[in-house]
């Protein structure tokens, strides 16, 4: 999904600021990743992770309106490190044809990533943990990761097993420490990377540390082999009284969302009590992610370095558990899977800073570059450097894009208690707005089916927990109205906006990824959704091409995803599809050409 955070005056700020930060620096800043896979950020996790609170949290600035635009662990990894949207790298699923390590080094990723381009600058880089999915014991040299001074990659079919995970350190072949708990092993490797790193003093570092707490236990087999995370014996018998937040869109009455998620029955006493002991687990096996932030800081603290590293932590994708009735998983649109934890610390970054300035993973990698005082112009973004200095002026930008393509998922037994837990025809594109005094969540599904919901806490008709589906089938747009800018707007011009929005967002590259509404207003008149809805532009937006699939794919099918031609306003007024059409796949070419959409 894609947040730009950034218009002209926005970025020239910024980057103001960055270019005196670094003339004043003696050394370019040493940068710590810290990666956890499926944490959520509306179950409380992050409260339950003292050192995480202590030297983050209180010591930086969080991000609460951070979001994946895939909640799915292999798409949402590689637009992290190449800063591109899913369907920009065509990697959309956690294996072949559509996903997965093969996929990711089949469209030039390997010679297109954040670490490469770090290292090529002189930086020195370590990776522990998971990388993607789909890297395993045959092909975790076929070609070896690029990019990385050191590492220790975690190996399918062993990745989500705790206790006999495989492992390949430096390209070595694979071995299975068994008995070893995962999440330790990354802090060992944290450790001896920091040795080797600090002691190269001309040589600033970038260290990803990515365990897999708090993700499921997964087999050798095939979907639906999956049981809650384990625990280091350490760990046992944490927050007995922990129970998931009974908000609004937990097990709820009613049915909501549309599609599959619409049918799932309201789950009964003894589904809910064990989904309340697998968050238990969670967050017990987050405890030992929690200790590898209080060493790490530690270390660094005591070899002097500290206040020269930039530490960020965040997850891949979020996770559900009851709400919508949904068993755990992720891979919906809800906020429970897209937004995700990010905080960061790290010399100028204000602390206990809150914000809730939307930025997406394909932000990060240009922010990382812009840190470390590398050209970010020249790497195909589609995401924009984060303000993370807090010092940014001019216009917020507000939108994100989320896409999806496949099954949905269910990761418990009550899930896969009537056969395999899967369900299919979970495709759809969808976009997140979120503003000073407005916020909404519009989706598309491949079966056409809509959904449209206003988050807004402020407003007295206000669905945070996107339980009350504006546009559910059977239900008229007459009269219906939202709240906007302090105004009421009839619902129908505002789903118009939102759909021309997502019509660009869906296929966009680059620019027309971070500045959308420029891409519809070349002039420039209209920088948000509240600009959009000035009385002028009405026929435009009601005439536009609609979103629409022709068919539900497992993976970005070109030929299936509708129209992608849209219609730009003229200054003057003159618009139509027979005047100006703007088709993104004519833009700017991929980082690999010969790849095929359609492999």
């Amino acid at each position: 999904m894609v947040l730009k955070l950034t218009r002209a005056i926005f970025a020239s700020s910024w980057l103001l600021s960055a270019i005196a930060r670094a003339d004043a620096a003696p050394n370019r800043p040493n940068i710590i990743f810290i990666l956890t896979d499926d944490q959520d950020n509306h179950m409380g996790s992050l409260d339950y992770m003292p050192s995480v609170q202590k030297h983050l949290i209180h010591q930086g600035t969080t991000f609460e309106k951070h979001y994946c635009s895939t909640a799915l662990c292999c798409p949402a990894r590689v637009t992290l490190w190449t800063g591109q949207l899913a369907h920009n790298t065509n990697v959309t699923n956690v294996r072949p044809p559509y996903g997965g390590y093969p996929k990711f080094v089949q469209n030039g990723y390997n010679d297109h990533h954040l670490a490469l381009w770090l290292q090529q600058s002189g930086y020195n880089t370590y990776y522990v943990g998971k990388l993607f999915n789909s890297h395993t014991v045959d092909n975790y040299d076929s070609p070896p990761v690029s990019g990385y001074s050191q590492s220790n990659f975690f190996l399918d079919p062993f990745t989500y097993q705790y206790y006999n995970v495989s492992t390949t350190i430096n390209g070595a072949p694979p071995t299975n420490p068994v008995g070893k708990y995962s999440t330790d092993i990354v802090a060992e490797s944290a450790q001896e990377f920091l040795q080797h790193a600090l002691q190269d003093e001309n040589s600033p570092f970038f260290i990803t540390l990515a365990p897999i707490a708090p993700h499921s236990v997964v087999g050798e087999g095939s979907l639906g082999a999956f049981d809650p995370p384990q625990i280091a014996e350490r760990h046992q018998g944490l927050f007995p009284e922990y129970k998931i937040p009974r908000t609004p869109n937990f097990n709820p009455d009613s049915p909501s969302g549309v599609n599959w998620v619409s049918k799932l029955p309201k789950q009964d006493d003894e589904e809910v009590d064990y989904n309340d002991e697998y968050q238990r687990l969670r967050l017990r096996s987050l405890q030992a992610v929690d200790e590898i932030v209080e060493s790490v800081v530690d270390r660094l603290d005591k070899a002097g370095a500290l206040e020269n590293t930039f530490i960020f932590y965040t997850s891949d994708n979020g996770y559900h558990i009851g709400q919508h009735r949904l068993h755990p998983g992720k891979m919906c649109g809800f906020e429970t899977d897209i937004n995700v934890p990010l905080i960061v610390r790290g010399p100028g970054v204000p602390s206990q800073r809150i914000t809730r300035v939307p930025s997406s993973h394909a932000d990060l990698a240009p922010t990382i570059l812009q840190i470390a005082g590398l050209e970010i112009d020249d790497k195909n973004f589609d995401g924009s450097p984060i303000d993370i200095f807090g010092t940014a002026t001019g216009a917020r930008s507000e939108h994100a894009a989320v896409e999806f393509w496949g099954l949905g998922l269910a990761e418990s037994i009550f899930g896969r208690k009537d056969g395999p837990p899967i369900y299919p025809n979970n495709t759809y594109k969808g976009l997140r707005i979120e503003a000073e005094d407005y916020g909404f969540y519009y989706s598309v599904w491949c079966s056409n089916e809509k959904e449209l919901y206003d988050m807004k806490a402020r407003h007295t008709q206000a669905d945070p927990g996107q339980v009350h589906n504006l546009l559910s089938p059977g239900k008229s747009l007459v009269d219906a109205a939202v709240t906007i800018g302090g105004e009421q707007w009839p619902l129908e011009k505002v789903v118009d906006r939102l759909d021309a929005l997502m019509m660009v967002l869906k296929s966009c590259k680059q620019q027309t990824c971070i500045h959308p509404w420029k891409s519809l207003h070349p002039s420039g008149d209209v920088q948000n959704l509240h600009d959009a809805l000035s009385t002028e532009y009405d026929e435009f937006y009601r005439s536009q091409v609609k979103v629409s699939f022709t068919s539900c794919e497992s993976g970005y099918i070109l030929e299936s995803e509708g129209p992608q031609a849209f219609s730009t306003y003229e200054a003057i007024g003159d618009y139509g599809p027979g005047d100006e059409m703007y088709d993104p796949l004519k833009q700017q070419p991929l980082v690999n050409p010969n790849w095929s959409l359609w492999e």
